[in-house]
This record gives C-alpha cells, structure tokens and sequence, in this order.
C-alpha cells in the first residue's frame, strides 16, 4: 500500500523503506515511552513487526506506527508518531486509520497503551483507557 496524502506526504506499509534511524531517534530521544530504547531493538522491532506504516515528506520519514498480532484475535499497535512540526494536519488520523482500519487486521480486536492522544484512538472505536490491561514490568522499571 502506497496513498498519497498530498503536498509531498504520502502514507507507506513498505517495511524496507522505512529509515530505521529516524524511527530510532524519535522514540529514543523524544518518546515518553520508549526513551533510551537502543537502535538494535528498533530495528529489530521494525524487522519483525507484522506490519508498519511510515508517513513520509518526500523521503524524510516524519511519522511511523507498527503492530504485533497472533493474527487470530489480537493485534497490539505500538509506537505511533507524527513529528511535532507536522502534527495539528490529520496526519495522525490518517497513519492510525492505515493502520487500524485498512490494514489486514481491520476485523481483529485491537489495544494499546498510551498516556496521550486519547481523542485520536476515540475516533478508531478505541474506549477509555481500562484498569484490565495487565503490563509486565522489568526490574528496572
């Protein structure tokens, strides 16, 4: 899948084109929740995701988003972004509705945590965030 969105932005689900690089330094310096994440696990993240989706201006990826499923009943949606500069254009809707609602997965059940953005996911059928989600958390945390 390849959509354009106008003025140079376009949608992409193609996982070798996505600048692992970029995707590495926007979580581990900018994220609140993947802040230190080293390069070798974003790359691997991204290699071994189900599905990602970039958002690209030309050919700067300024936003990404993947998931993680059985491919039964499940699919988990991790690390979404838009860089701050393009936030505030819909971006962030159309990256989320790529991803939730044209992809492969669109009929299985979704989740994901986050501490923000919670009008975005509302619009995806996403509920308020629920005291059932169970995290296991490492030692360090």
């Amino acid at each position: 899948m390849r959509r354009d969105l106008g003025e140079g932005i376009e949608l992409d689900d193609d996982a070798g084109r996505v600048d692992v690089e970029a995707v590495h330094d926007f979580l581990a310096n900018e994220s609140y929740w993947a802040k230190g994440r080293p390069r070798e696990v974003v790359e691997r993240l991204v290699q071994e995701a189900q599905r990602v989706v970039g958002v690209y201006d030309g050919d700067r990826q300024i936003g990404f988003a993947r998931a993680f499923t059985d491919g039964v009943s499940l699919v988990y949606l991790a690390d979404v972004y838009v860089l701050p500069e393009y936030r505030g254009s819909g971006l962030g809707v159309e990256l989320v509705r790529e991803m939730v609602e044209n992809g492969p997965y669109a009929g299985i059940r979704w989740v994901l945590h986050t501490r923000d953005a919670y009008e975005l996911y509302r619009k995806f059928r996403f509920g308020k965030p629920s005291e059932r989600l169970m995290e296991r958390y490492n030692r360090d945390d």
